[in-house]
């Protein structure tokens, strides 16, 4: 899926063929350039920032998965601690790894024996990580970019499942933000290479919102090629964040256009994925910037 390409100074990554970017990742193959992905969201918490929260409802939460997957879902990511911004929503809580499993384990039991999509778990804790996959998750997201518990890498090399690593900062200071995304991004991936995660498992998110102010996330998406052209598939997941409210003034609940506008520029900047609350319609803006980007002709 890449490669280090050796020359003067530090080793660079490079794409690889189109063969070799094709990851298995459970039920489903993703071939990496064929198309945009879509990752649909399932918070099993009462406290998401974007309000969409399903408790620990397993019926309801079959239904949405239902409603995801026939609306354009590639894959669902579930999610059982809030993974707001510290500070901002003073009601978010953390939870612990009990907690955390008793919200996310049965809806992963029932969901990937009923639906034949992937399932991602949304987690920062390599025990809630390996119960997950166990109970039939095919992926790990952690937006601590593998920093909050010091097993992760460790435990997702064992598991040999894909992982998508997150950029964040505790604070929002950067001399030059995209350089400094794409350095602490390949060192986590040396991280993870040295703790037995294949190269070809790793999938890049820049982390939009997390450490980052509304106009350091647009920077990032405005150079989002830099990110891409390392040769790893990239996750975007800019779906309801601060950065469109920002933009536009406009609360959580009132911003689809916004979301719409990231994820068709993240497409034409090269992502291979975007993480989305909204799948009907961004499964759609996906599938047109797709027809634009990657080429399309009648059937």
């Amino acid at each position: 899926m890449s490669t280090f390409e050796h020359g003067e100074g530090e080793p660079q990554f490079g794409a690889t063929d189109q063969a070799e970017q094709a990851a298995r990742t459970g039920p489903a193959l993703f071939e990496w350039g064929a198309k945009t992905f879509v990752m649909g969201v399932l918070n099993i918490t009462p406290d998401s920032f974007s309000g969409d929260g399903l408790g620990t409802d397993v019926e309801r939460t079959l239904k949405q998965a239902r409603e995801f997957v026939a609306n354009g879902a590639d894959l669902l990511d579930i999610g059982g601690e809030s993974t707001r911004p510290a500070g901002v929503y003073e009601d978010a809580q953390p939870v612990d790894a009990e907690e955390e499993l008793g919200r996310v384990i049965p809806i992963i039991e029932r969901l990937s024996a009923e639906l034949e999509v992937p399932l991602s778990i949304d987690t920062r804790k390599a025990s809630v990580a390996r119960a997950a996959v166990d109970a039939g998750a095919a992926i790990v997201n952690d937006v601590t970019m593998l920093g909050y518990d010091e097993e992760m890498a460790a435990t997702v090399g064992q598991l040999g499942v894909p992982i998508v690593i997150s950029h964040i900062r505790e604070k929002a200071r950067y001399v030059d933000v995209v350089g400094e995304v794409i350095t602490d991004l390949i060192a986590t991936v040396h991280r993870a290479e040295s703790s037995g995660v294949a190269r070809n498992s790793i999938i890049l998110d820049p982390g939009i919102g997390f450490g980052k102010t509304a106009a350091q996330s647009l920077t990032v998406l405005r150079n989002l090629a830099e990110l891409t052209n390392l040769g790893f598939p990239v996750l975007v997941g800019t779906s309801r964040k601060s950065s469109i409210g920002a933009v536009l003034d406009l609360p959580v609940d009132d911003r689809l256009e916004g979301t719409a506008a990231t994820v068709a520029l993240a497409i034409a900047s090269g992502a291979d994925m975007v993480r989305v609350h909204d799948v009907k319609e961004m499964a759609r803006v996906a599938k047109m910037s797709d027809a634009i980007v990657r080429g399309w002709s009648p059937k």
